[in-house]
This record gives structure tokens, C-alpha cells and sequence, in this order.
């Protein structure tokens, strides 16, 4: 196996909105974040396969929704890295062009390998061997992508024609088209063409330099976007004047098919971009019936299905070929054949501004998530969980009064001048606008329920003094 002396900066890609794998995933909560398959979340599987000597701490270019989603899952894994704020989204050519300067202007001459944040990988360690056949050829100034060797011929995926060996296992790339019909997919297959995976592996400066003979501003907005970017609060915000004069183009349309400078390293390593519900079975362990399951579930008589359940038990009986996604506040079933028309779903939702669009019931902040038991016309229940060592804004409210009664954990209650502890099984009111906060001084999660009561109940009844996290 070839070697890399000088190790690879990973370049994470951590943004969209997840629509096919509505309803688990919304804007608010995205694919990437979620443990679909396993313990941990697509973004952490990716982080773990990118571990080793031959890789350096990770960069992580995200929108600003995602900056404490980002941050808590690299602590969860005692991953230290950077993590650079998108102040619009400008589509991945203009995010991976700031990357590649803010990597260039700490590492000059540094090699950098760019991939999706929601991508799953079965066979880490050929990932791993295709990733280093390819640097060789990116020290060169090549621009490497990741060609899969296809299994079927898959409408979902754009295609890479790979041309002449270019060193061992490294090929030039004849040309990139996009996603075909069934009958071309066929064809392309026969003709040895690979899925385009999305990964990429360059040089900074060198891509850089490529980029700005197709797509000058962009790059010189990236430039200027790092270069006035601001430090806050360990996370490097991009400046958003400079930022958004990078023309809005993907990475592909941008530089991948004009440049003469892409190869492409043909691979198998058990990849899949979790594009919709259909690959989610595909990639799970299933039972001698085909079925594969989350949660609490009874199957009978039923083949070739997936079913996921964060809520109450779910059963199928005599279903075929089918998907059945239950949250606490939306059920989803599709046959699997159209597991990808539940992005028209999630897009006809979205028109209608419908709330299950942008979160669930569960609504994860930086100090950890609240979750919404029931609610009345003057009352709201919620559960709370607030992470070791976290605390809650000092606020109030001007129109509803609290109870908090601890069910797990610690806690230490700010009311106006004083400050009380509260162990398990204790309580406390909250009157109408006093002001108050809510710390986990301990080591385990704190859990309490909140009993709101009053004339109005939204989250934007909040007056903060006080925050750790800066909101206002």
C-alpha cells in the first residue's frame, strides 16, 4: 500500500436539509446529524473514518444553523476541530473554495480531502487505501475525485468516464455526465463508467489556482471571505459582504467538467449517499425476510420492508416492499419503489409553511434539546435536557410563569437574587417575570419537565441578559 508522508486535511461538507429523509430529517435537524445506521450520526461516521496518521484534524464548513450541532458531536467524540459558518449558502463550489483558502493560508502546499458530511462508507479501511493511491497524483496538482465501481445501474447517480491510467490506480477522467435514464445507466455500465461519489482530493493551492481560471469571483470572494473572517466563540464566521459575491454554481459545474486537470481513482468500498428511504433498508441488517428495523416493531407476514419508530410500537402485517417512518409528530409510507418522491412530499409541506418541515417536536439547542409533551390554549409541558457543564441564557418572560421539577441530575436555578440547588425528585416556581437560568453543574445529563402556564407560549417570550452562546 502506498504511503502519505504528510498527513491529509480533511475538509467536511455539512449542510442541506436531508427533504427524501423526511420525517426523520428536517431543516432544522438534518440527515447528517441523525443516527441512522448505528450508535452514531452520519457526520460522525465520517468523522471516525477519517482518523489515523494519514489524516489531520478536520476542517468542517457548515451553515450557521449547525454551528452547535457541528461543535457537540465533534466533543462527543473528543475531535478537535475547525469549524468554518457559511453566512448564506451559495451552493458547494464557493463552500469548498473558502475552505481550500482558509486551508492554503494556515497550511501552504497542504492536501486536502473534500467529502460530503452524510455519506456512508462500509469498508473503511479500502476507503482509506483508495484515498492515499490518489494523493500521489494530487501532490502532482491533479484533481482527484472517487469514482465507485457500480453494482447496478443506478438512475440516481451522475457518471465519470474514466480515461488512461495515470499512475497505478489513478486514471485520467474523459468526461462527467449527469444522472440517466435507466436504459443509459445500462449502457454506461458496460461501458466501465463509476458513480460519481461527490469526494474530491487536491492540493489547496493547486486547486485554487484552477479554479480561478473558470471562476475568478468565486475565488476571490472566497479569498476575501476568509481573509476578513471573524473568530467567535471558536468558530471562524465567514464574512458575509465578501461571501456573497461568489456566484452560486456546485463544485461540478464550476470546475469538474472543465478542468484537465481531473483523474479519477476508481474504488469499492461499500459507499452510499443515503439518498432516500430505499437506501436506508439497503444498507441496514435485514432479517430472512428482508426487513430491517428501528425501534419498537412487529412484523407478520411481511418481506421487504423498513420500518423506523422513535415513537409508539409500530406493526405490519402482510406488507410488502414497503417503508414506514413514525415520528412523534409525523408518520410517512411509501412504497419503496418511490422512496424518492418524498422530497415532493417535504417540498408541498414546505409551501404550506408547515411546522414538521423545519423541526420535530424535539428541538435541539447548544446546551442540549427541549422536547414538547403536550400543549394546551394556557399551558405547555415540555422535557428538558441540559448537558454536563451547560447552562441556559439568564432570561424572563412577560407572559408566562414556570415550573421546573428535576427528574435526573443537578441542578443549580438562578431566581432573580438567588440561587438554589435542585437534586432528584425536587421543584421550583418560576413567576411571571422574574429572571432566571438553568445550569448542569454536574457530570450526567440533567432532566427536568417544565410546566409552562400563561396568556402566550412562544419561544420568542424570551428577554435574554445573559448567554453563553451569544444569542439575542
Amino acid at each position: 500500500m502506498m504511503t502519505q508522508t504528510t498527513p491529509i486535511i480533511p475538509v467536511i461538507v455539512c449542510g442541506g436539509a436531508g427533504s427524501r429523509l423526511w420525517p426523520a430529517s428536517r431543516e432544522s435537524f438534518p440527515k447528517q446529524f441523525i443516527a441512522l445506521l448505528g450508535e452514531q450520526s452520519m457526520f460522525q461516521k465520517t468523522l471516525s473514518r477519517l482518523s489515523g496518521p494519514h489524516f489531520a484534524s478536520p476542517v468542517i464548513i457548515t451553515h450557521e444553523d449547525f454551528r452547535f450541532l457541528v461543535q457537540s458531536q465533534l466533543l462527543a467524540m473528543g475531535i478537535r476541530g475547525d469549524i468554518l459558518l457559511e453566512p448564506t449558502r451559495r451552493d458547494s463550489g464557493p463552500a469548498i473554495a473558502a475552505a481550500a483558502a482558509f486551508v492554503e493560508a494556515r497550511h501552504p502546499g497542504a492536501t486536502m480531502m473534500v467529502l460530503p458530511s452524510d455519506h456512508l462508507v462500509m469498508d473503511v479501511e479500502s476507503f482509506q487505501q483508495a484515498v492515499l493511491r490518489g494523493a500521489g497524483a494530487a501532490t502532482e496538482g491533479r484533481i482527484v475525485t472517487f469514482g465507485m465501481i457500480p453494482d447496478h445501474p443506478a438512475t440516481g447517480f451522475g457518471y465519470i468516464h474514466p480515461g488512461a491510467e495515470l499512475r497505478e490506480g489513478v486514471h485520467a477522467v474523459e468526461r462527467f455526465v449527469e444522472k440517466p435514464d435507466a436504459e443509459t445507466a445500462a449502457r454506461y455500465i458496460r461501458d466501465g463508467y463509476l458513480w460519481n461519489s461527490g469526494m474530491f482530493l487536491f492540493r489547496a493551492d493547486a486547486f485554487l489556482a484552477e479554479l480561478a481560471g473558470f471562476e475568478p469571483a468565486m475565488v476571490d470572494a472566497a479569498k476575501a471571505a476568509i481573509a476578513q473572517a471573524d473568530q467567535d466563540l471558536g468558530f471562524v464566521r465567514l464574512d458575509g459582504e465578501a461571501f456573497a459575491l461568489a456566484p452560486r454554481k456546485s463544485i461540478d459545474y464550476a470546475l469538474m467538467e472543465k478542468t484537465k486537470l481531473a483523474a479519477v481513482v476508481p474504488a469499492s468500498f461499500g459507499w452510499s449517499d443515503i439518498g432516500n428511504w430505499s437506501s436506508v433498508w439497503e444498507a441496514s441488517p435485514q432479517d430472512l425476510n428482508g426487513n430491517a428495523s428501528s425501534g419498537e416493531v412487529e412484523l407478520l407476514d411481511t418481506q421487504n420492508c423498513y420500518v423506523q419508530t422513535h415513537g409508539p410500537l409500530t406493526v405490519l402485517v402482510g406488507m410488502e416492499d414497503t417503508v414506514v417512518i413514525v415520528e412523534d409528530d409525523a408518520v410517512m409510507v411509501a412504497h419503496r419503489d418511490k422512496a424518492e418522491q418524498v422530497k415532493k412530499v417535504f417540498e408541498a409541506l414546505k409551501a404550506r409553511n408547515h411546522r414538521s418541515v423545519v423541526s420535530s417536536l424535539r428541538v435541539y439547542r447548544p446546551w442540549g434539546y427541549y422536547q414538547t409533551l403536550d400543549i394546551g390554549p394556557r399551558f405547555q409541558v415540555k422535557r428538558i435536557l441540559v448537558d454536563p457543564g451547560q447552562k441556559l441564557s439568564l432570561q424572563s418572560h412577560h407572559h408566562r410563569a414556570e415550573h421546573w421539577v428535576v427528574v435526573q441530575g443537578t441542578a443549580l436555578v438562578t431566581r432573580d437574587k438567588d440561587e438554589i440547588m435542585l437534586r432528584e425528585n425536587e421543584s421550583i416556581y418560576l413567576p411571571l417575570g422574574c429572571t432566571h437560568r438553568l445550569v448542569n453543574p454536574g457530570k450526567i445529563p440533567l432532566e427536568i419537565i417544565e410546566v409552562q402556564s400563561g396568556s402566550y407560549l412562544g419561544e420568542d417570550d424570551i428577554v435574554r441578559y445573559e448567554d453563553l452562546y451569544a444569542r439575542v
